[in-house]
């Protein structure tokens, strides 16, 4: 009898469980979606790849190699693409494709926010590659092997993007902002700088586009201050370090020196970010290494390495900032897009280069001495030259965009061709899209490569 007793209680405990309610085993303490501003956060994690690298650094002629030579070659082959669309785009494009909580802040500006990004990431993208994935990217399963859009296709869409972006942001922070702790009127600055950014690109190929959307860009509000640049500031944590210092210190590697080029442009006008750049040499000057060196390399107290503040482990990655927009507006000037010709163009390219010492050095020492030396002093017979130069200067460290900005502009006009191999012009792409996107991958290879996949096709903007 108590056996039969058991069996009926188990029995009834079992169907009693098929009534619990669905979520009574939910931890509420534990969610298990992700939440708008996480997602945003976690692409804005990616940010520092767009600029920590060494092949980034090379392509620019940042630095050189100090042992093992062989990325400063411009090797061929192709670079990988994936991580970017499945890391911080995909994690993007939820937070557009989702609804979110006003929670977070409203729910328009977590959106533009996320168009700023997205437009940013696809921005570099494209500038790197040429045509890739876009209209029928991110959609996981949906799609396995989308079209290659035209890069002029994903220049319109950037536009639309930032566009859509600032006029949908209205009044009221976001939370668990890690860039800009929530103040949306700085993203709101960002999108439109970008904006400015990406229209002066087009100038070689489109300059009555370029001029319209620097314009448009302009009037809707730009940074206004170094407070505005988009720096990704890691932490002096080993899980938010800064990728230089993983190499330089917890690797102890001593692989990169300044580059000639760089010192010998630098040095002899006694430029104060020099200081920041490099350290000097055991015989207490500043030395750069020629870029591309393959035998006799030296010691390496008798270059100048990559200075302390530029490996150090919370070291921040400037992105998009003020002087940037200053060397823009200067260019813009002279190319007759916005009013005042030398006039302006000597008013922002003096207060670029201001900002741009204060940015990296922390204060305006020097800057008085700098403006005053040959070849710095603003001269409108040489004026695209020096915006051109003290653009590359002020973006050390981050390559990819002033390799974009020297394929544009010609400057600098003195980077080496080491071993008489020439400049990189675009990346290849992935080698597996062979494979996994066959057809659409033959299609962008032959309509912008006469079906070359190599080093040395331009890309549209690139003429």
């Amino acid at each position: 009898m108590k056996k039969i007793y058991s069996i009926l209680a188990v029995g009834i405990l079992l169907t009693a469980c098929n009534k619990f309610d669905a979520d009574i085993n939910t931890n509420p303490n534990l969610p298990n979606k992700a939440s708008g501003a996480q997602l945003i956060n976690n692409s804005i994690l990616s940010l520092p790849t767009l600029s920590s690298s060494p092949q980034a650094e090379f392509h620019a002629q940042y630095l050189s190699e100090t042992q093992y030579p062989g990325g400063s070659l411009y090797p061929d082959g192709g670079t990988n693409f994936y991580t970017l669309y499945q890391g911080p785009l995909i994690n993007l494009q939820k937070v557009l494709t989702s609804e979110l909580t006003p929670t977070e802040g409203p729910v328009v500006n977590q959106i533009a926010v996320a168009k700023i990004l997205k437009a940013y990431y696809f921005w570099h993208i494209t500038d790197r590659w040429g045509d890739v994935p876009y209209t029928e990217s991110l959609k996981g399963q949906e799609n396995f092997s989308p079209v290659y859009d035209r890069q002029e296709v994903i220049y319109d869409s950037i536009f639309k993007m930032l566009t859509d972006a600032n006029a949908m942001i209205v009044t009221g922070n976001i939370a668990n902002d890690i860039i800009y702790g929530g103040d949306i009127g700085k993203w709101k600055r960002l999108g439109n700088s970008i904006h400015l950014l990406a229209a002066l690109r087009l100038s070689q190929v489109n300059a009555t586009k370029a001029n319209a959307e620097f314009n448009k860009a302009l009037t809707d509000g730009v940074m206004t201050a170094n407070t505005d640049n988009l720096v990704f500031k890691h932490l002096a944590d080993a899980n938010n370090q800064s990728y230089w210092y993983g190499q330089v210190v917890n690797q102890n590697r001593e692989w990169w020196a300044l580059t000639e080029t760089l010192v010998d442009y630098m040095n002899p006008v006694n430029d104060p970010r020099l200081s920041v750049y490099g350290k000097k040499t055991n015989t207490n000057i500043y030395k750069g290494l020629p870029f591309g060196t393959t035998v006799g390399l030296p010691n390496t107290t008798g270059v100048s390495l990559m200075g302390t503040a530029i490996y150090a482990q919370n070291a921040p990655i400037y992105l998009v900032t003020y002087a940037q927009v200053l060397f823009a507006k200067a260019e813009a000037a002279l190319r007759g897009w916005i009013p005042g010709g030398d006039a302006t163009a000597k008013t922002n390219y003096d207060l670029a280069i201001d900002q741009s010492v204060r940015q990296w050095t922390g204060s305006n020492t020097g800057v008085a001495a700098l403006m005053a030396s040959p070849g710095i002093t603003y001269d409108p017979a040489t004026s695209m030259k020096q915006i051109g130069m003290q653009r590359w200067v002020h973006l050390f460290m981050h390559g990819y965009e002033a390799w974009a900005e020297w394929r544009r502009t010609g400057f600098p006009d003195n980077l080496v061709k080491p071993g008489g191999r020439e400049i990189p012009l675009r990346h290849s792409y992935p080698p597996n899209e062979v494979f996994n996107n066959a057809v659409n991958y033959q299609d962008a290879v032959q309509r912008q490569f006469s079906g070359t996949d190599g080093l040395y096709g331009k890309v549209w903007w690139d003429k």
